[in-house]
Order: C-alpha cells, then sequence, then structure tokens
C-alpha cells in the first residue's frame, strides 16, 4: 500500500503518543456491548459516526500509531511495511460498506472522517453526508468555483497546493489543487462546519478506529454532551476521551460492525468499482491525399497528462478486411498510428484490456465501430443513469469486466471521436457472518434472542423503509 501521504507529510517532532499498545475485550464481553451498541443504534434519532485509520488497516492500509504504525516504526528507526497492492487499487472494508447502508436505511445521518484514503466516497457515501476533514488523497478542488473531482489516482502533492490540472468548469479554468492538509495547514470550514453542526444534533457519535490524538478534529464528538448526546468508542488503544464516553469497546472495528448489522439483521451491500477509460480516434488525410493516416489513444478521462493506472497494457486488432497488423501496446500513453485507404468503409477496432494488480479480473475486450459519423453526445443525468445501471447489472451478475459505453462524440477540428467506457475492475462481496455471538449458555441464548426480537422487527422495516426510499427517486 503506498505510504506517500506519511511521506509527504512535513517533519515534525511531536506527533503525540505512538506505540500504543492494544487491548481486547473478551469475547463474552465484547458480545454484550456489540448488543448495547446496537441497541443504541436502533433507538437513534441523529446518529453520526466519526472514523480515523483503524477503519482502514483491514484493507491493507496501516495505521500511525499502534504497534506497527507508520509514526511507530519511523520513531524506532525501522523500515516502514513493503506495499502488497497500490494504493488507488484499496477496497473498502465491511465497515465502510456498513455504514452506506445505515446511510441509505435512514440512519447514519452524517459522517466525519479524518481518513485521506477515499474510502468514504468510493464506498458509495454520499459526498452531502461526508466530511473529508483532512482531505482526500484522490480528489482535487478548484479554489474558484469549488468543484472537486474525484480521481482513480493519487494526486502527486498536499498541502493545498497546484496539481497539473485545470478545472473543467465551462467559463472557469482556474488551476486546482490538492485538498490533503499539511500539519500547518487548517481545517477547512466547508468540512468543519456542517462537522461541528451535526455533532451539536447528534445523540449517538459513533467513533470507529481513532485515537482521538489529533487537534481539533478529536473534539468533535464532544459537542454531543452539551445536549444529552452519548459518545461510544470502538478502538484497540485507549484514548484521551474514553473518560467521557458512554460505552468504549476495545475490538476489531469490522468485527464489531458485522455484529451490529447482524444483530439489525442488515445485510452489508456489495462493493462494486467501477473505472472510466475513454478511446479517441483521429484522422488525417496524407500529403499526397491518398490515404488517412490514424491515431489511436487510450486515455483518462481525467485530463490528458492523467494516467490510465488500471490498465497494464493492451492487444489491439483489426477488422480482417483491413488486413492491419495487431499489435501490443505495453507502456503509457497508449498510442497507436495505421494508414488506411481513402475510401474505406467503416471498420471494427477490438482491444484487449490487460488490467493492472489489484482489480478483480484480469482483463477485459472492447469492441470499437469506427465511423465518424456517429455521435451520441450525452447529458450528466444520461451518464449517471448509465453508471447505474452497470453497477445494477454487476450486483445482478457478479463477473468483473463487464463495460458500458457512456458517451460518444465527434470533434470537428482535428476530425476525431472521442468514446468513453465505464468498466468494472472490482466487485467484492462480504461476508456478514464472521461475528459469531457467544453464550454460556442455551438459558443466555434465549435471553439475548427475547432481549432483541424488537430489535430485529425494527430491522425489517428499515429495509422497507428503504425499498420506499427508493422507489420515490425513481418515480421523481
Amino acid at each position: 500500500m503506498s505510504l506517500g501521504y506519511a511521506e509527504k507529510l512535513s517533519v515534525i517532532e511531536d506527533v503525540g503518543n505512538v506505540g500504543m499498545t492494544e487491548f481486547f475485550d473478551p469475547p463474552h464481553v465484547l458480545q454484550q456491548k456489540v448488543e448495547e451498541l446496537a441497541m443504541l443504534i436502533q433507538k437513534s434519532k441523529h446518529l453520526v459516526v466519526f472514523t480515523g485509520a483503524g477503519i482502514s488497516t483491514s484493507c491493507g492500509i496501516p495505521d500511525f500509531r499502534g504497534p506497527k504504525g507508520i509514526w511507530t516504526l519511523q520513531r524506532k528507526g525501522q523500515a516502514l511495511p513493503e506495499a502488497s497492492l497500490p494504493f488507488h487499487r484499496a477496497t473498502p472494508s465491511i465497515t465502510h460498506m456498513a455504514l452506506v447502508e445505515l446511510e441509505k436505511a435512514g440512519i447514519l445521518k452524517f459522517l466525519i472522517s479524518q481518513n485521506v484514503d477515499g474510502l468514504h466516497i468510493r464506498s458509495g457515501m454520499p459526498r452531502e453526508r461526508l466530511s473529508e476533514l483532512h482531505g482526500n488523497s484522490f480528489m482535487e478542488q478548484c479554489p474558484s468555483c469549488g468543484a472537486e473531482y474525484m480521481r482513480d489516482f493519487e494526486i502527486e502533492t498536499i498541502g493545498l497546493k497546484e496539481t497539473a490540472r485545470r478545472c473543467s468548469k465551462a467559463g472557469c479554468g482556474a488551476k486546482l489543487r490538492d485538498t490533503v492538509l499539511d500539519w500547518e495547514d487548517a481545517l477547512p470550514p466547508k468540512e468543519m462546519n456542517p462537522a461541528e453542526k451535526h455533532c451539536k444534533m447528534a445523540d449517538v457519535v459513533l467513533c470507529l478506529g481513532t485515537s482521538l490524538q489529533i487537534t481539533p478534529a478529536c473534539n468533535l464528538p464532544l459537542k454531543c454532551l452539551k445536549g444529552g448526546g452519548k459518545i461510544v468508542i470502538v478502538n484497540l488503544q485507549k484514548t484521551p476521551k474514553d473518560k467521557k464516553a458512554s460505552l468504549v469497546m476495545h475490538g476489531r472495528v469490522d468485527k464489531v460492525i458485522t455484529g451490529v448489522m447482524s444483530l439489525l439483521n442488515t445485510r452489508i451491500p456489495q462493493f462494486i468499482r467501477i473505472d472510466f477509460l475513454q478511446v479517441v480516434l483521429t484522422q488525417a488525410l496524407s500529403l499526397d491525399k491518398k490515404y488517412v493516416n490514424w491515431t489511436l489513444k487510450l486515455a483518462s478521462v481525467h485530463g490528458k497528462q492523467a494516467p490510465l493506472p488500471f490498465v497494464k497494457s493492451v492487444d489491439v486488432s483489426f477488422s480482417e478486411s483491413l488486413s492491419m497488423k495487431a499489435t501490443v501496446l505495453h507502456s503509457q500513453p497508449f498510442h497507436l498510428k495505421r494508414r488506411t485507404a481513402r475510401s474505406i468503409k467503416p471498420f471494427d477496432i477490438f482491444f484487449k484490456l490487460n488490467f493492472s494488480v489489484g482489480c478483480k479480473c484480469s482483463c477485459t475486450n472492447l469492441k470499437i465501430p469506427v465511423d465518424f459519423d456517429i455521435s451520441t453526445e450525452s447529458s450528466k443525468e444520461e451518464k449517471d443513469s448509465i453508471i447505474q445501471n452497470l453497477k445494477d447489472r454487476a450486483i445482478k451478475d457478479p463477473c468483473c469486466g463487464q463495460t458500458a459505453l457512456v458517451e460518444r462524440r465527434a470533434v470537428l477540428v482535428p476530425q476525431s471521436e472521442i468514446i468513453a467506457y465505464a468498466i468494472v475492475t472490482n466487485i467484492i462481496e462480504y461476508e456478514s457472518s464472521s461475528f459469531e455471538l457467544e453464550a454460556s449458555s442455551p438459558s443466555n441464548t434465549g435471553s439475548f434472542k427475547r432481549r432483541n426480537e424488537g430489535m430485529l422487527d425494527s430491522g425489517v422495516s428499515w429495509k422497507r423503509t428503504k425499498a420506499r426510499k427508493h422507489n420515490s427517486r425513481c418515480r421523481r
């Protein structure tokens, strides 16, 4: 996993406590606490969740202060762990996806995160329900119009610096900036204000996988106390806020949240990752006017200088009638030049996209008919619908590599065709039975079931509420 964020941070001597001892509640104690947390969530009217690095460790992203945390190893003078997966291919944990489901059900009102890994947005959490206090390693923002751009590659800078790209909004064009804070940067009001507002409104603030040491973010959960709200902390290390909490749980976050979701009779949804690329075909007459010179380019939809990180190589072939030689493009930028007779009829180009490490499947195939008379420029609403249909198709038939044509448009000068595709590159189904409730005797088990009959019924009603909510969206 990329450790670029930690390496880019300015060097400071005091990063707080590191190498913190991990504690684990005994199984029967953790079970009781999971039951209590599930009850609190069921009864809550305004649930806010506050997350830290501990919810992403199961994704392969190291934390900072644990026994093998980045800052712990740095202080000891030890080498940082080797990356097992590219940072941009990290996938959400069970906890990330459970929070998405709780938001869809109308239970989770707001999510506050100190993480910069972008996994909350990638998991499907609506941006309007999320404050990313310290920024997002995959997000660029326009300082002029405020537009945000989520990328499929890690932004090269931190500290709110200018990047290599510009805003694509009509009439803007300002230079974009990264969104990740360095030590001296103040928390942006755009993220801090709604976070503070929702913490004041909260009747439960659930802190997941955070040591609650970095100020001023760590003080946000305390804002619920004045209105009678409760703080719940789930973390393997002790925190400075434990004494203020109504419930402190020492257990792995994924295990705790899986147990809670099981008690609420609410399944954890699949994660479907969709990536994008565009094919650019440009034609020009040769100097003697007898031939057409073709330039083919496979590129990122994020800009001319942006990488295409999920594609390792491309096999290219053509309609048999053209008698053009097939080839393999091994390195970026993926460019190819060919020449055809001027009077040639429309033809097909065939691509085999070989995916990079971290994708669920090794490759997929595209067939592109070349005909410059075709143009199907799409509105944003049409694009969103196409992408949602692709995601729905992947949920019904969990097969990586499925594709959808998002847009096809002609450009007159130079004469080009731009064809954009959405591709399913990851599908993950989460085991919802990894948390097993333990009971010391049959009588205890019976008591547990009786205590939670109402909770299970409530879980069913949540699903019905969610279905009504979805149907109303469709009608609009």
